[in-house]
């Protein structure tokens, strides 16, 4: 069953990183800034996120790089032992590899450019949201999310 760790994790990696290279490279966002898709729901707006979510702890600094990297391998390795030595439900296991692969999809950003490449920026209702989160980001936090509700799920015997 942790293959499907591994495959989820390994899926989720390769959208992100080629969303990531698509819409900062080819669509030429790290040059144009901003790019309205469909406004105000769904916009392209690029951020250079040296922080953790939300820019917090932001510092341009080579000690704050590294160290987010060695937190984000450090927890993926954590997960990754917690399934396997007690391993949960389908559920949980998907939920481990969404929440490895967007890690590992935010670590290559930091060794490759520094910062974590985020653009996507949704609003609605009158809401303007200030914030871009890219699809690493969205796999994390599902993957959190369903950790934290289905690793107690065992599978049937």
């Amino acid at each position: 069953m942790t293959r499907l760790v591994f495959w989820v994790g390994f899926w989720v990696f390769l959208v992100d990183q080629a969303s990531k290279y698509l819409v900062v490279h080819w669509m030429a966002l790290r040059e144009l800034g901003r790019i309205d898709v469909l406004p105000p729901f769904l916009n392209l707006r690029m951020a250079w996120n040296t922080g953790v979510n939300f820019g917090l702890f932001s510092q341009d600094s080579d000690i704050m790089r590294w160290g987010l990297i060695a937190l984000a391998l450090l927890i993926s390795g954590a997960v990754l032992w917690w399934v396997h030595r007690d391993p949960p439900g389908r559920v949980g296991l998907v939920a481990a590899g969404l929440l490895v692969g967007g890690a590992m999809g935010n670590v290559v950003d930091r060794i490759l450019y520094g910062a974590v490449a985020d653009f996507l920026n949704m609003s609605c209702c009158g809401i303007a949201n200030p914030y871009a989160f890219n699809l690493a980001d969205a796999a994390i936090f599902a993957g959190a999310l369903g950790l934290v509700f289905f690793a107690g799920e065992k599978k049937a015997p």
